[in-house]
């Protein structure tokens, strides 16, 4: 019998794709005629077995030995490009895209299934692919034939990379205060002039070519995030039939030196600083993307994806973390049952320690949890792409919305916790670089700030997706928990006492909302707006393990009881801690509004 993976858990994979989400029944439906559940185990198998063999073996010379920029050019180790390049032998970086395109169309849901074995794996060389991925869907959607022609195929194809640059110095999350300049030449191309920071994946030889997405204004635009206008800058341009030109005007100016994520590169880029001058003229070439000034509604539809990715990160670093920390737990002997009273008696595992016990019971309620949210959201994405009525795919949309901001965070904050867990499970151990846990945290601990800090994503929930068409993303969603509140009631018994309580907590949560915008103060309903992120989110992952308990149906097997136990965890530890939160909120305590900057 093969050894169960330390990085996730294939069993509980197909019990959420299957038991759970029913992932056999999108095979009836035009874009997937082609799939099979064969197809399917087929990619977690083929992501499960690259990622053991190609990604997890590099992932600490990865964090030790970090890439460097000499003045001229950025090194990494040579494991990097070679897990690269097995992963694009795979076809598994088109494998969701269209046909059209070169993809195989697959669902979604099983796409980020597989992914989540690489992030597991080893976060830093992943986030290349998911990168490009990103990049080459926005294309997809928004860029001109040619443009899909020339940058799109080669990604996919796992020949180019891609990157998208936002931030500036000086801009960080206020994108408002994008400087970045892009004037017109009588081609029809661009040449931008500025510095972008935070560029993960923004230098490096790891692919023939790099292509940013860059955030520019054209002079004469409105201010603000209006005036924003999204461009095709590469690293070395592209000839009419495909072969590289010369080198563009984008350079590294340096590398960032992170605390985790460190085997991805990450860079402050100039832009027409005159290193490179194509055609004798200074400034990187660019070239639009759509219309001019709506770059940044192109722009989040890759930070959208990037979110729940972000999320999926998360959750990915935090179950690997909960595995090796029980398979430790299993195999250290320390102690002695505390009704033993002869000290020559043999020790026990830890695991058999009550306290190690409720860590454990902790982490897997927060990754199992996590890992079931994103799947859920993924499945909303293939359901906006090929539900049957308008009205479906409508619905699946206002889901995804409202549960973006969510995806992103929630993991982000409790996988995190299960990490410190995991560390915690380890004793002494943990804390060493000897094993894997301490990595995993500083990795981890970069995810609640990537593509929008929690409070970012707060104001996004609260500010936005709540109120966002009368509220009917939020009803959307209650909809969607009163259906699985119905069926815990007919199957009465422990479901119907859970559904109870969630159904308490979610109807708090409508109030709340309301109480919160009836004030008709922006200010004054959004002062703890990361409160109500955290309160609605512990609902949201409430709802998803009812989900999860009805599923496992009568089955009385190890896994199935864990996974009861694991949601009797969390409606009884961490459920309840919404109560407080949701009084705080209806409060509408204005303590942090109020603080003076000088007093802190």
């Amino acid at each position: 019998m093969a050894t169960p993976s330390l990085l996730l858990s294939r069993r509980d994979l197909d019990f959420l794709l299957y038991d759970w989400l029913d992932t056999e029944h999108l095979v009836r439906r035009p874009r997937y005629a082609e799939h099979s559940r064969e197809t399917f185990d087929a990619v977690l198998d083929l992501g499960e077995q690259l990622a053991t063999h190609h990604f997890a073996p590099h992932n600490k010379k990865n964090d030790q030995e970090e890439p460097r920029f000499d003045g001229e050019r950025v090194h990494t180790i040579p494991e990097v490009k070679e897990a690269l390049e097995a992963f694009a032998k795979s076809d598994l970086l088109a494998a969701p895209m269209d046909e059209e395109f070169g993809g195989a169309q697959l669902p979604q849901v099983v796409a980020t299934a597989c992914f989540s074995f690489f992030q597991a794996a080893n976060v830093g060389t992943s986030a290349y692919p998911f990168l490009t991925l990103g990049n080459a869907r926005l294309l997809c959607a928004h860029g001109s034939r040619e443009q899909v022609d020339t940058f799109v195929r080669p990604m996919l194809a796992g020949r180019f990379f891609g990157t998208m640059c936002l931030s500036e110095p000086q801009a960080g999350s206020s994108l408002a205060d994008v400087a970045t300049k892009a004037e017109a030449r009588d081609d029809g191309t661009y040449r931008l002039t500025g510095s972008k920071m935070w560029i993960s994946g923004g230098d490096h030889e790891l692919a023939e070519n790099i292509v940013h997405l860059v955030l520019a204004r054209i002079p004469g635009g409105p201010p603000g995030v209006k005036g924003l206008s999204l461009f095709i800058v590469p690293k070395y341009l592209v000839n009419a039939d495909g072969s590289l030109g010369e080198r563009n005007d984008v350079v590294p100016a340096g590398l960032n030196h992170k605390m985790g994520y460190r085997g991805t590169t990450n860079a402050l880029l100039n832009f027409g600083e005159g290193a490179h001058r194509p055609g004798g003229e200074a400034g990187a070439v660019g070239y639009l993307v759509g219309e001019p000034h709506r770059g940044l509604a192109y722009m989040f539809h890759m930070m959208n994806g990037a979110r729940i990715g972000v999320g999926a990160g998360a959750m990915a670093l935090g179950y690997t973390g909960y595995l090796k920390s029980l398979d430790y737990a299993r195999e250290r002997p320390q102690g002695r049952p505390l009704a033993a009273k002869d000290p020559s008696t043999p020790q026990v595992p830890i695991v058999e320690h009550t306290d190690v016990r409720r860590m454990l019971l902790a982490q897997k309620s927060y990754v199992e949890g996590a890992l079931a949210l994103l799947l859920y959201c993924s499945r909303l994405v293939d359901e906006q792409q090929t539900a049957e009525s308008e009205e479906a795919r409508a619905r699946a949309g206002l889901l995804l919305d409202v549960l973006t901001p969510i995806a992103k965070s929630w993991p982000s904050q409790w996988c995190l916790e299960a990490n410190s867990l995991a560390i915690q499970v380890h004793g002494g151990y943990g804390y060493t670089r000897e094993y894997d846990v301490e990595q995993h945290y500083r990795d981890n601990r970069l995810n609640p700030i990537h593509e929008g800090t929690h409070g970012i994503q707060a104001l996004d929930l609260l500010g936005r997706k709540a109120v966002m068409n009368g509220g009917a993303g939020l009803a959307a969603l209650g909809e969607a928990i009163g259906e699985t509140l119905e069926r815990a009631r007919e199957a009465g018994g422990e479901a119907a006492t859970l559904g109870d309580a969630l159904r308490a907590a979610w109807e708090r949560a409508t109030t709340v909302t309301a109480e919160l915008w009836a004030t008709g103060d922006p200010e004054t309903a959004l002062a703890n707006a990361s409160v109500y992120l955290e309160a609605v989110g512990h609902t949201v992952v409430a709802w998803i393990w009812l989900g999860q308990f009805l599923a496992t149906g009568d089955g009385d097997d190890a896994f199935h009881q864990g996974k009861r136990q694991a949601a009797r965890y969390f409606f009884r530890h961490e459920l309840p801690r919404t109560g407080p939160q949701f009084d705080l909120l209806a409060s509408l305590d204005l303590t942090t509004l109020e603080t003076d900057p000088a007093w802190l």
